[in-house]
């Protein structure tokens, strides 16, 4: 038992969190992140990868995942030059990783009503440093260098005959990835606190909890729930029109991406993109079709429905799904709460949720070889670049329109609601 534990009142569960729990909870939330990257490259096709690579891929999808910085190098030798750049964070990972992470830095605290601030950052700080150094042996595993063929046997030879084979690599930077990874744990473990309702909080913040664990709950619900929705269409995409191992490779990697962007585009968000060359993202054909160009392309609801009329359905669930969020942060609300509250709350709640959206879903990349002056090099597709990036400030003003509108009548469903009110039952 932890020495710093303050003495127990007659009837008070005990928690047991010391450098022995700090381990287990801390190393599951990784394993978990590593286990589901390796399926999802593997369903890339990653496993293939030459020099026994596909162990430091994992290493380094799951550095990104967690905020953590990739370099991406390249050496083609003194007549030649290479550029690339890499921004993405594989949400799926990310995910798998800060639920079970959250599980294990929630389970010695349930059953109690109030914990010291010392005693939570105490619990805490053990499993940043666990945390941390798991993550100092990942971020050192994540480097590799791949030769790179120029994809023509006569591009090939003048490259040996030069002595210019290029090549390709990436590599963590440590610092930034300790740092980036830090405040991502460091979020999970606070908006664990706010999630759940049997977590015990310092006594000056329980004034909070009835305005902010409800919101909070009820927003992290909607975003599991969406990425429920993208699994069975998934799975049904999978069953129906093949191509299983790259719907294995979206669903444990980047279905959370796809998602959390559809759930934006719903309530009327615009994003900007271009994908060139042979990149591609792992998204649905309607998605490639409008991004796919020369010049930055429009992603709404007008330019998806120009190619496929049922993108208007993504309005339909999402107004049932806000509803249905505000209906229960209103039903975990005190009874006395007001319709016009819960539409206030619902729409804070709610633009937070899509500024988290908006940061955690741009995807930028660019990569490209030139030799002897040529950049494409006679089509071979060694170039390539896409990015994905919202307009944050109309998301963010629609996502408070919603808000309010769902907030108010969630409110209004939920009057008369048998239950409401228990907030702080420490036993749920």
């Amino acid at each position: 038992m932890s020495p710093d534990l303050p003495n127990p009142s007659p009837g008070q569960a005990v928690a047991r969190h010391g450098w022995l729990q700090a381990v287990p909870a801390a190393l599951a939330g990784m394993i978990a992140m590593v286990l589901t990257a390796a399926l999802g490259l593997w369903g890339a096709g990653a496993a293939d990868l030459p020099d026994g690579a596909y162990p430091r891929v994992v290493a380094a999808t799951v550095v990104t995942a967690v905020g953590g910085s990739i370099e991406l190098s390249g050496d083609a030798g003194g007549i030649a030059d290479t550029r690339a750049g890499l921004t993405v964070v594989p949400l799926s990972v990310a995910l798998v990783g800060a639920l079970v992470t959250a599980a294990g830095f929630l389970r010695p605290l349930r059953h109690r009503a109030v914990a010291s601030a010392a005693e939570l950052a105490g619990w805490a700080a053990r499993i940043a440093v666990v945390w941390l150094l798991a993550l100092v042996a990942l971020a050192f595993a994540a480097r590799q260098t791949f030769a790179v063929s120029l994809g023509d046997a006569t591009l090939d030879d003048l490259g040996e005959v030069f002595g210019v084979t290029p090549r390709a690599g990436f590599t963590a930077d440590v610092p930034l990835t300790l740092l980036f990874g830090l405040l991502w744990l460091a979020g999970v473990l606070v908006l664990a606190l706010l999630v759940s309702r049997g977590a015990p909080l310092p006594p000056r913040l329980l004034r909070f909890q009835e305005s902010v664990r409800p919101a909070a709950y009820a927003m992290v619900v909607l975003l599991l729930v969406c990425v429920a929705l993208g699994v069975v269409i998934a799975l049904v995409t999978a069953a129906t029109r093949g191509h299983a191992p790259e719907t294995f490779a979206v669903v444990f990697l980047g279905l959370p991406n796809l998602a959390w962007l559809a759930f934006t585009i719903g309530l009327g968000a615009t994003w900007e993109g271009r994908v060139q060359g042979p990149f591609g993202l792992p998204m649905p054909r309607v998605l490639d079709e409008v991004l796919r160009g020369s010049e930055t392309a429009t992603l709404n609801l007008r330019t998806l429905t120009e190619q496929d009329g049922r993108v208007w359905w993504l309005v339909a669930v999402d107004a049932v799904l806000l509803t249905a969020a505000a209906f229960v942060m209103a039903t975990r609300s005190p009874a006395r709460t007001p319709a016009w509250r819960n539409a206030v709350h619902t729409a804070v709640a709610l633009v937070l949720t899509v500024l988290m959206i908006c940061l955690v879903g741009r995807i930028s990349a660019h990569y490209g070889l030139t030799l002897f002056g040529i950049s494409d090099l006679g089509g071979t597709g060694l170039t390539g670049d896409l990015f994905l990036r919202p307009r944050v400030w109309s998301a963010l003003g629609l996502a408070a329109l919603w808000g309010l509108v769902a907030g108010f009548l969630g409110g209004l469903l939920a009057r008369g609601t048998a239950g409401r009110g228990r907030v702080g039952d420490g036993n749920r």
